[in-house]
């Protein structure tokens, strides 16, 4: 493997930078709010799953009022 001397290393991080394309502020908001709607649909399925496995586990052992 080659030896980069860090002026090298720098350049070929600049030349790599003009390669990135970086989102638009729309397609920034618009992926925030889905992160916001799946989070908030994933909480709403495990609270109904986890009041499902406790009404069971207290079926099971009797625990029920």
């Amino acid at each position: 493997m080659a030896k980069t001397t860090p002026g090298q290393f720098v350049r070929q991080v600049r030349q790599e930078m003009t390669k990135v394309t970086w989102p638009t502020r729309k397609e920034t908001t618009v992926s925030t709010i889905m992160v916001f709607i799946m989070v908030f649909l994933a909480s709403v399925f495990f609270l109904a799953v986890d009041g499902i496995f406790a009404w069971g586990v207290r079926m099971i052992f009797g625990l029920g009022s």
